[in-house]
């Protein structure tokens, strides 16, 4: 004997104007810290985003002047690799939904 299958609900629409929040881009900072150079930021930088010397010395200059930085843009999946592979060199990173 098979259970009784259940009727389709409806449902209402949802809010004209309304964004999902998965549609909203993460950002990944990199924040300062007293343990790492200034140069191993810049090569990390580089080799984690590919970044040219020019920008990624411009984002740790942003990191050690302003205590952080926007290095990264995206969906959650990535942001969440970024700072994986961030904390793999051992930058502080972390992620937020930008606004």
């Amino acid at each position: 004997m098979t259970a009784p299958l259940a009727a389709p609900v409806e449902v209402d629409d949802p809010e004209v104007g309304t964004v999902p929040t998965s549609d909203v881009p993460w950002i990944v900072l990199v924040w300062n810290d007293p343990i790492n150079l200034m140069s191993y930021v810049t090569l990390v930088l580089q080799k984690v985003f590919g970044y040219s010397k020019e920008k990624a010395t411009n984002l740790m200059l942003d990191v050690h002047q302003k205590g952080r930085a926007v290095v990264s843009t995206g969906a959650r999946e990535k942001a969440e690799l970024d700072v994986y592979r961030l904390h793999e060199h051992g930058l502080w990173a972390t992620m937020q939904q930008d606004k």
